[in-house]
């Protein structure tokens, strides 16, 4: 691959008017910038719908796509809803962060007006009829997850939010009488699960297009792990580690790590790879194939995990009880390279990587990750100090969303750790330390280099994306639309040209 550069920006920081940000004019002139900036990439966390907590790596359904992106100026523009009707609500107090809350209560009543605008208007209108048609085609292509995830949310909303454990039983063990019966009483609010599914989608779909028409690729992240409180693991029990009364044995997360000295319960159903092995990985081939119509890239979260896993017991308070146990291995991507052909993916290979990690990971050919903010200290060995990097075949970041912002690692370091760090940059003040570490990531070999956009900003920790471990105040940093100046568009340029990227 040629060296080159990206960008980490979530589509929920991107600005918009309406709370948070979404597929909007916001996010096209964001294309436009990166393409002034000489970017070949743009990488995304999951697109998922998220529930409590917020996490886009808690999502309802790892096919879905979540309904707070939809455009709604677009709805507006075809008469769906009004101005007015947008300008009403209320979006929370801030445009530099998300209101999750106030997010919630205003989008989805927005959209089930436009929902029912939607089939009651004119069907002698042959644009909105046409997009009736496309709509129908989308509900039958992809019909392998979006009838399962439609019922799904529809029973969770009739039952207060409650997680589907908790559902009464002939609903919560798929009885087919009892499906049914909900999906006859609730045919309206699946219908509106599909109708958000579609926009979502149709709107993607577009944004994607005119990244790649400008020579930009689209990163995204695809979690190892799906939620419990979902469609996937509710409609397909048998892929996980569930007994008889659908309770999971452990949970997932991951042991003592640099992002957590007690480790991380993150409480996901753990997969029962034997089952997996048994139908030739049959879901996921079905689930990177869908991922890779949807992104250009596939940065892998935890690919640790497929070697051996966390296996946390499902009671446990605390991740320091967990085990590791053995994954699929090579087995799994040897089955999905020989379905799908050789895969664009990027192994977030962090935490505490062993040996045969290590050999999985040059067995299979993808590009691991260097992570700048965890190479200095007084150790010259550090794997992510630039001069220890051993092949161009991997992705050196400044920092992950799971990390500080670069200005927020500089005010929460010791000062050892800040004296090597500027002896290596061959700087003297503590202000120029994120700049150039910057500038490190790009004069790497790595062949591709990509920074948070809080770091271009020079952000400090309160634009930190997410604290791992932690509950709350999380996934909310939103960017204002004269952060990215023609003038940083230049000194990016700048900084490629310099660096060949």
């Amino acid at each position: 691959m040629m060296r080159a550069s990206g960008i980490l920006l979530p589509i929920s920081s991107i600005p918009s008017n309406y709370g948070i940000g979404c597929f909007s004019k916001e996010a096209y002139a964001f294309v436009d910038q990166l393409a002034e900036a000489g970017q070949k990439y743009w990488q995304i966390l999951p697109l998922g719908p998220t529930g409590y907590g917020d996490s886009p790596y808690q999502s309802f359904s790892t096919f879905a796509g979540n309904p707070y992106f939809i455009d709604l100026e677009e709805l507006i523009q075809r008469d769906l809803l009004t101005a007015a009707e947008c300008a009403e609500c209320d979006w929370g107090g801030s445009k530099s962060y998300v209101d999750y809350e106030k997010v919630y209560l205003s989008r989805f009543s927005l959209l089930r007006k436009a929902y029912r605008r939607f089939y009651q208007m004119d069907g002698k209108e042959k644009e909105l009829q046409l997009i009736r048609e496309e709509m129908e085609a989308f509900e039958k292509e992809q019909g392998f997850w979006l009838a399962d995830y439609c019922l799904y949310m529809a029973i969770k909303d009739s039952l207060e939010g409650i997680s589907w454990n908790q559902w009464p039983e002939d609903l919560k063990t798929r009885k087919p009488e009892a499906l049914a019966k909900a999906r006859e009483e609730l045919k309206e609010d699946i219908s509106f699960y599909a109708f958000q599914q579609f926009w979502f989608y149709r709107q993607w779909n577009r944004l994607k297009k005119y990244a790649n028409d400008r020579g930009i690729k689209i990163i995204g992240d695809l979690p190892i792990y799906v939620a419990f409180d979902g469609a996937d693991a509710w409609a397909n029990p048998d892929l996980f580690q569930f007994d008889e009364e659908a309770t999971p044995a452990a949970v997932a997360g991951c042991p003592p790590d640099a992002f957590s000295a007690t480790g991380q319960l993150w409480g996901n159903p753990l997969y029962n790879w034997a089952y997996h092995k048994k139908t030739g990985y049959a879901w996921w081939v079905r689930r990177v194939r869908h991922a890779l119509g949807i992104y250009d890239l596939l940065r892998i979260d935890h690919f640790r995990g497929f070697d051996t896993y966390w296996a946390i017991p499902a009671d446990s308070t605390t991740a320091r009880t967990g085990k590791w146990e053995n994954g699929p291995g090579m087995e799994l991507f040897d089955a999905l390279e020989a379905a799908l052909g050789k895969l664009p993916i990027i192994a977030e290979d962090l935490g505490f990587i062993t040996e045969d990690v290590y050999k999985m990971l040059a067995d299979v050919g993808y590009p691991g990750m260097k992570i700048l903010q965890f190479a200095f200290g007084e150790d010259s060995t550090n794997e992510h100090l630039p001069h220890n990097f051993t092949s161009s075949n991997c992705i050196a970041y400044t920092g992950t969303h799971d990390n500080e912002t670069l200005k927020g690692w500089v005010s929460s370091q010791s000062s050892d750790t800040l004296k090597y760090c500027m002896a290596y940059l061959g700087v003297k003040k503590k202000k120029d330390i994120p700049k150039n570490i910057i500038k490190q990531t790009w004069a790497s070999v790595a062949q591709t280099a990509i920074a948070q956009m809080q770091d271009f900003l020079n952000s400090d920790a309160s634009a930190r994306m997410n604290t791992p471990s932690t509950l709350g105040n999380n996934w909310q940093f939103r960017t204002s639309e004269d952060d990215f100046t023609d003038k940083l568009a230049k000194r990016i340029l700048k900084l490629n040209k310099m660096y060949n990227r």
